[in-house]
């Protein structure tokens, strides 16, 4: 089967007509409206918290680990203490679960599967509802543990008021996501961790900035070997992101009434990284448990064990970071493609991949591929996680410590869709005017 392809448009043509297109510039000033509301919402305070403290303890050290972590995806609300300090975390999480039910649930399978859009919109309102259930239960340990050792006037009253004012600015942020996805342009909830990301982007820079004047060449020098990483990371990411293995499948010759439809060929994209960014979010996420559980546990074994082989510099720790993520990365690309669906589905149509029969061959030819391509991706991925943390060591240019790996891959990445997705509509847009004409 022969594919044509008309010319894509050229960015200088792409920007005319967004401007010109009143539907989409319509959903970009709605999603730029929504987003600088909800970058709003940080700054607005919780009640009842002792800031100066707060603000202490993490310049101290002995919560900067945890608070720098969550504050990758809530853009410095929880350092902050903002009412959406929660931000779209909840709802992550909620997704996270929902994905890992509907894998290890045949019901939830079916919902999803059979019922088409209605299933769907159920499994929607089902994660809507585990979100909140996960913002009570981040807020209320929040409050119970963390900021009540701050808290102006300790007791029940604050702990209630605190998980209200922090669940309701989690719900808050996620209606703002899915109406951004709904009338805006993109992904509302990967738009929301785009915007938290970028905006410690000034700060960092400015910094950079204040070394670079310092005078010492070497950390000038440092400073441009840095951005050469990030700026090869950055172009290594796109490739990695873009990159697919196609496998040619051949569809049957078919009879439909009196039609005849000719044997056609196509073929089967398989993505090097089936995960994204999700394998070094959970590595990520396993490897601060520790550290965070050092707040609370008072065993000096256990602090000593921390200190000593989860510290970021550790051999120890960075080997455990790349198990993780190889692992994770099976993980989550055994949840998002199944090779006996795949397999399934090809029968289904009467399709086949040449050379292989139809069946179980199918499944362990797809599994065998999609093995090798989740291998070469979960390399790239941990190459990806410490490369730059290494950099910064190399270099002591430590003004981009919270910007690392899983930054990286969330803006490339939510950059990339984003901006297919606007050139689609801009597409569409030509061509409707051009059946209209």
């Amino acid at each position: 089967m022969v594919v044509s392809r008309g010319k894509n448009p050229s960015a200088q043509e792409t920007f005319m007509q967004m401007a010109q297109a009143a539907g989409l510039r319509s959903r970009l000033l709605v999603t730029l409206g929504l987003l600088v509301l909800v970058r709003l919402g940080i700054f607005i305070p919780v009640p009842g918290i002792d800031r100066q403290a707060f603000a202490a303890s993490i310049q101290s050290g002995s919560l900067a680990g945890f608070v720098g972590f969550l504050d990758i995806f809530v853009g410095g609300g929880l350092s902050a203490l903002g009412i959406f300090a929660l931000g779209i975390l909840p709802f992550i999480n909620a997704s996270i679960i929902m994905q890992l039910l509907t894998a290890a649930l045949p019901q939830l399978e079916d919902l999803q599967k059979n019922e088409g859009e209605a299933g769907r919109r159920k499994i929607s309102q089902i994660t809507r509802y585990v979100a909140l259930g996960w913002a009570i239960l981040q807020s209320t340990l929040l409050s119970s543990f963390l900021l009540y050792q701050f808290a102006q006037v300790p007791g029940p009253a604050f702990i209630a008021q605190t998980v209200i004012a922090l669940t309701a600015g989690s719900m808050f942020v996620m209606w703002v996501g899915e109406l951004i996805t709904e009338r805006g342009i993109g992904n509302g909830a990967s738009l929301l961790i785009f915007l938290n990301i970028v905006s410690t982007l000034p700060r960092s820079l400015g910094q950079t900035i204040e070394l670079a004047q310092s005078g010492d060449r070497g950390l000038v020098g440092g400073i441009i070997i840095l951005m050469l990483a990030f700026l090869a990371m950055i172009v290594g990411i796109v490739f990695v992101q873009e990159g697919t293995r196609r496998i040619p499948i051949i569809s049957a010759r078919r009879q439909v009434g009196r039609k005849l439809y000719l044997e056609q060929s196509n073929y089967l994209p398989l993505r090097l990284n089936q995960g994204g960014v999700m394998p070094i979010i959970f590595a990520s996420a396993v490897l601060v448990l520790p550290i965070s559980l050092t707040q609370y546990i008072t065993n000096p074994g256990f602090s000593q064990f921390v200190n000593n082989y989860l510290n970021p510099t550790s051999l120890f720790y960075v080997s455990l970071y790349l198990v993780l993520i190889l692992f994770f990365s099976y993980f989550y690309s055994s949840l998002v493609m199944n090779p006996d669906d795949v397999s399934r589905n090809l029968k289904k149509m009467g399709a086949s991949i040449p050379g292989i029969r139809p069946g179980k061959a199918t499944t362990e030819y797809i599994s065998r591929i999609l093995n090798r391509l989740t291998f070469l991706g979960a390399i790239f991925l941990g190459m990806v996680a410490v490369v730059p943390s290494a950099v910064e060591s190399l270099t002591r240019v430590q003004t981009f410590r919270g910007f690392g790996a899983t930054s990286l891959l969330i803006l490339v990445g939510v950059a990339i869709d984003t901006a297919k997705q606007i050139q689609t509509y801009v597409i569409s847009q030509r061509y409707e005017g051009m059946v209209k004409q």
